[in-house]
């Protein structure tokens, strides 16, 4: 958890410090999880379809998430329908976005998931570990493993996103999810 400067940089940091002098700065699985809160309060899909969905652990550019399989999540032979896989590449990617510090995780510009086997079927979890491999001023390049109960990979993908406009929500705490070693390339 990194506090906030004596000069803080960021108008959400500006605006909390003011309200409390002893605040610190939302690590990242907590502004994750603000993130996914945020899909699921406002997206017609993600709520439906992933509302079982649990972050379980992040880091900047990384995110780990589970999900027990349900009837809703299967196809017609009752095994993990590829729609549902697609779909959690689709958030998985933005939610590795988010690890970055950016609330607006900006737009798919390409998606590719690659199943390599049966991910399993109602009452199994599944495991995800999503990273942001290149977080760039316009583009953000990420890639997903999912794990059956068995830690077998079933499935892969990758998530491709235009982010320039998401830089300007007020909300980002980019800076404070940045290493002092990185930054926007």
């Amino acid at each position: 958890m990194l506090n906030c400067r004596a000069e803080p940089t960021t108008s959400l940091c500006r605006q909390r410090c003011q309200q409390d002098s002893n605040f610190t700065i939302m690590p990242a699985l907590k502004f994750v999880q603000s993130v996914w809160e945020s899909f699921r309060a406002s997206s017609g899909l993600e709520p439906r379809l992933l509302d079982g969905l649990r972050v379980t652990s992040a880091t900047p550019g990384r995110v780990k998430f589970e999900l027990d399989i349900e009837k809703e999540h299967t196809n017609r032979l009752n095994i993990l329908h590829g729609g549902t896989i697609a779909s959690m590449v689709d958030l998985g990617g933005s939610l590795a976005v988010a690890s970055r510090g950016l609330y607006a995780t900006g737009v798919s510009t390409d998606l590719n998931v690659t199943y390599l086997s049966s991910g399993g079927k109602v009452g199994d979890r599944i495991k995800a570990e999503v990273s942001c491999d290149k977080f760039g001023k316009t583009m953000a390049f990420t890639s997903i493993r999912f794990m059956n109960d068995k830690d077998q990979m079933f499935a892969r993908g990758s998530h491709t996103k235009y982010i320039a406009l998401a830089w300007k929500d007020p909300k980002n705490i980019v800076e404070e999810l940045t290493p002092k070693s990185q930054g926007k390339e």
